[in-house]
């Protein structure tokens, strides 16, 4: 089973400055840790700086997005895993290093993934 693990870029807002890059060794430190595991997939922050462009079906790019996801940003981490349960493990383990509470998606089963 494939999860996502994400967070807000507001939900970091308490943390100072001078806290961040501690912030981001401890991530990085459950990052590798995942990935001796054998569970990460994929993971990375949105470049807030660079703004989204909506593609069309037929091709035509324009920029914005959907209003729903216009505020999208933050981090996230797929991480595929045998339960729920483990990707809970995974969540919590990312939310202590982050120091934000992570949110948790399953993604919906695809027999060609």
């Amino acid at each position: 089973m494939h999860f996502l693990i994400s967070f807000p870029s507001t939900a970091m807002s308490h943390i100072a400055d001078a806290e961040l890059p501690a912030v981001s060794d401890a991530a990085h430190t459950v990052i590798r840790e995942a990935k001796a595991a054998g569970v990460y997939v994929f993971g990375g922050g949105i470049d807030e700086t660079v703004p989204p462009v909506l593609v069309t079906a037929s091709g035509a790019i324009s920029t914005g997005s959907y209003s729903e996801t216009r505020e999208l940003s933050g981090g996230f981490c797929v991480v595929k895993v045998e339960t729920r349960a483990e990707a809970e493990v995974w969540a919590s383990k990312i939310a202590a290093a982050c120091r934000c509470a992570q949110e948790l998606r399953p993604f919906m089963f695809d027999p060609e993934s």
